[in-house]
């Protein structure tokens, strides 16, 4: 049997036709693919989230600096968030990872400050990859993230990504905080 326009009757082989795919999805069938892929996309992300550079969590007790020898950047122990606060010195941590491509960039540039402003701002360097908890207990989401503290330790302001020499420092002086050479 077949159907005519003119009709409207149904015959088996037009039924087959409205059923959908030979799949068995039926006529959204696409959008049920499109969904799974998202889907197992969504967990593969989940799973291995330092790929995209998501930081996890960390432990804040194992704060590092960053000092730059011949052979590179490299990790030596530093004092804690108390340590800095008995200072009395406003403090910038950056938390990261030593083997993340914008955190290798800034490597360098919280070296510098360190040296050039000794005596006047504390710099911190903290691997999350390294210590899981650090990015819990601060908060972070996407490393590099730059934490701007004053002298008694109140957070000021906070960064996402890289951020140059010269608007760390604008930022300070931006915040109050005057820093010279």
């Amino acid at each position: 049997m077949r159907t005519t326009k003119e009709t409207g009757i149904m015959t088996e082989e037009n039924e087959k036709k409205d059923q959908g795919s030979s799949c068995g999805c039926g006529r959204g069938g696409k959008w049920i693919w499109i969904g799974l892929a998202v889907a197992v996309f969504a967990v593969l992300l989940l799973k291995n989230p330092r790929s995209c550079g998501y930081a996890g969590s960390a432990p804040p007790e194992k704060a590092v600096s960053v000092t730059t020898t011949a052979a590179g950047p490299s990790a030596e122990s530093a004092p804690t968030a108390k340590a800095a606060q008995k200072q009395a010195l406003p403090r910038l941590v950056d938390l990261g990872a030593t083997k993340c491509i914008p955190c290798k960039i800034m490597a360098p540039i919280l070296t510098d400050l360190k040296k050039t402003y000794a005596g006047q701002m504390d710099v911190q360097f903290i691997d999350v990859w390294e210590n899981p908890g650090a990015g819990k207990k601060y908060g972070i989401k996407v490393i590099p993230t730059q934490i701007f503290y004053d002298a008694k330790g109140n957070e000021l302001f906070r960064h996402e990504g890289f951020f140059s020499k010269e608007d760390i420092l604008a930022k300070w002086k931006e915040l109050g905080i005057e820093l010279n050479q």
